[in-house]
């Protein structure tokens, strides 16, 4: 299922994701693990293409690590939302063998990734189609932030 924190730092591309109820945002980072970037929007689906996709993209990009926003409340109590996370990255897990599947805090990614497109001139009707995208790119950065300041490099 899913892997507590890694103790050593492994090199190469990680993926971000921001599970939604309809959308699914996608976020890679760059092989040295350093910057996350927008990657696609999946439209969730009932029958697991979405997480097909994701499972084709693991070993298209040779991605070592997968990221899951787990959308705790601000309390840090678990509520419908992280239950469906943990179950969608369990899932996941089963689609990717060894690659390690992390749930990750993901508290105000939406908002941060909203403010941040504002920043950027992007209008709130433009946004509803890159949103997920981007809350992915926050979740990823933050993860990988962490990563490098807790001397996993």
């Amino acid at each position: 299922m899913t892997s507590p924190e890694p103790p050593v730092w492994v090199p190469g591309r990680r993926l971000g994701v921001d599970v939604g109820t309809v959308r699914v945002g996608v976020a890679m980072s760059d092989a040295t693990g350093f910057l996350a970037s927008p990657l696609v929007t999946l439209r969730r689906s009932g029958k697991g293409t979405d997480l097909d996709r994701l499972a084709a993209l693991v070993v298209e990009h040779e991605v070592v690590e997968v990221v899951v926003g787990d959308p705790r409340h601000l309390s840090g109590a678990s509520g419908a939302s992280a239950a469906d996370a943990g179950a969608y990255a369990g899932s996941l897990a089963t689609r990717i063998g060894d690659v390690p599947v992390r749930l990750v805090d993901e508290r105000l990614s939406t908002v941060t990734a909203a403010s941040h497109l504002r920043a950027r001139g992007i209008d709130a009707r433009r946004q509803r189609s890159v949103i997920d995208q981007e809350a992915a790119v926050v979740i990823l950065q933050s993860h990988l932030d962490r990563s490098r300041t807790a001397g996993g490099r």
